[in-house]
C-alpha cells in the first residue's frame, strides 16, 4: 500500500520516468535536485522561461512579485505561486497547482493539480495528483532525536536510511487544516485527514484519519 504504483498515477507528472526507477517514493528524494537540473535543460523554450539560472517557469504560470524561487525549480503550466511563497529549491511543481501565501517548499515533487494554498511547509515530500493540504498543515521531515526515519505500518517497519523525509501523499488525499504529518508518514489514495490531526505511520487508501488518531474505512 505504499509503493509508488500503489500511491500515484504517474501520467500526471513530469517526473514519470524518474519515479518509475524506484519501488518506494522516498527512494526518489535524494535525487530530486539533480533530476530537476537535468529536466529543466530539456524543457521547450517556447513554453518555459528560465527566469534566472536553473529556475524555469511556464509562460502560462503566475508568480507574484513577492514570491521567492530558489534553484533548481520548475513551475508548471497554469500554476500559481502566490504572495510571499518561499520555494527554497529542488521543487518540481506540476500543472494547475497552487503554492499559496507564505508556503514553503523544499526538495519536493508536486503532481498536477496539487494545492498547498495557505501557510504550509512541505519538505522532502511527494504529493500526488489532486492532493490538497489545508491551511497551516505541515510535513515534519526530521525526527526530534535526529535518528534515521522508519516507515511504520502496524508491526511492519521499513528502514528508509534517511534523516530527512516528510510525507508521501497519494492521489486525491485531503489533509485538514493545522495537521502535522510526522516524518515518514504515508497516506494512501483518496484518504482524508481530519483538521488538527497528528499523523504518523501509514494511513491506508480510502480511509479517514480522525484527530484522535482513529482510522476508519470510507463507506
Amino acid at each position: 500500500m505504499y509503493t509508488i504504483n500503489d500511491l500515484y498515477d504517474l501520467e500526471h507528472t513530469l517526473a514519470k520516468d524518474y519515479l518509475s526507477q524506484f519501488t518506494y517514493p522516498w527512494e526518489a528524494l535524494a535525487g530530486i535536485k539533480d533530476f530537476i537540473y537535468k529536466l529543466g535543460e530539456t524543457l521547450d523554450k517556447e513554453e518555459y522561461t528560465e527566469v534566472k539560472p536553473h529556475v524555469w517557469v511556464h509562460k502560462s504560470a503566475t508568480v507574484f512579485d513577492s514570491a521567492y524561487l530558489g534553484e533548481p525549480c520548475i513551475i508548471g503550466p497554469r500554476s500559481e505561486v502566490r504572495q510571499c511563497a518561499f520555494v527554497r529549491g529542488s521543487a518540481l511543481v506540476g500543472a494547475d497547482c497552487v503554492v499559496g501565501n507564505s508556503t514553503e517548499l523544499k526538495n519536493v515533487i508536486l503532481f498536477d493539480h496539487v494545492q498547498t494554498p495557505h501557510y504550509n511547509y512541505v519538505g522532502d515530500s511527494i504529493l500526488g495528483y489532486y492532493s490538497h493540504t489545508g491551511a497551516g498543515a505541515i510535513t515534519s521531515n526530521v525526527k526530534s532525536d535526529k535518528k534515521l526515519i522508519v516507515v511504520k505500518n502496524g508491526e511492519e517497519a521499513i528502514e528508509t536510511g534517511l534523516k530527512k523525509m516528510g510525507a508521501m501523499l497519494g492521489d486525491y488525499v485531503e489533509v485538514g487544516c493545522n495537521s502535522v504529518l510526522n516524518p515518514g508518514t504515508v497516506i494512501g489514495r483518496h484518504s482524508n485527514i481530519y483538521p488538527t490531526s497528528c499523523v504518523r505511520g501509514v494511513v491506508p487508501e480510502n480511509s479517514i484519519h480522525k484527530n484522535d488518531g482513529t482510522v476508519i474505512k470510507k463507506r
